[in-house]
């Protein structure tokens, strides 16, 4: 075919490290399902995301947890209502009147989220959000503290709990996106800048 064979395993190469084929020991190559998350992982495991990638991951975070109200009501559970009951009691009891909690208790009320999900891949790309999770604690929330609401107050953990156990699923889209507020505004400031 006029092309080399090193061209030829580079190529596979390549297409082994995302997942496209798959080496079997006496078998030879087998073209696989790629695993779209664990390629993202790979690249967050070797620190390969600059500020401009944690900043879209960010915002994929936002549209995520914004459209994931349907499928939290769906599958919501007694059991996952109690344990976010234990999470946001805790965080009540260590975090008064505050808008900007501790990463650990951001991680498990919006972990247990994306968990009731029942969503094996948003489930995953919640672990990824990790370092994501991070850089907004470190970048985005300082502002939090003065930032003013349009309803006039900041949606808790406690109010988005409520929701869920009143099944008041319109409410919830509507006071997750006021919870999550600060961080669009600022992501949309950045884009009209």
């Amino acid at each position: 075919m006029g092309v080399s064979r090193t061209v030829i395993r580079e190529a596979l190469l390549r297409l082994r490290t995302i997942g496209v084929i798959e080496s079997k020991k006496h078998k030879g190559m087998i073209l696989t399902q790629p695993d779209i998350i664990q390629n993202f992982e790979k690249a967050i495991e070797y620190n390969l995301l600059g500020e401009e990638a944690l900043k879209d991951i960010f915002e994929l975070r936002l549209i995520l947890e914004m459209g994931m109200a349907d499928l939290l009501f769906a599958r919501k559970t007694p059991e996952d209502l109690d344990i976010l009951d234990k999470i946001v009691t805790k965080q009540e009891k260590e975090e008064r009147e505050t808008v900007v909690f501790s990463l650990e208790n951001e991680i498990a009320f919006h972990g247990k989220l994306y968990e009731m999900s029942n969503n094996s891949t948003l489930q995953r790309f919640q672990d990824l959000l990790l370092p994501v999770f991070q850089y907004v604690h470190d970048n985005m929330l300082p502002e939090a503290k003065d930032f003013k609401y349009s309803s006039g107050e900041f949606v808790t953990h406690r109010d988005l709990l409520n929701l869920l156990k009143e099944d008041n699923i319109k409410g919830f889209r509507i006071a997750m996106r006021q919870h999550l507020e600060p961080h669009f505004e600022k992501v949309l400031i950045t884009l009209k800048s």
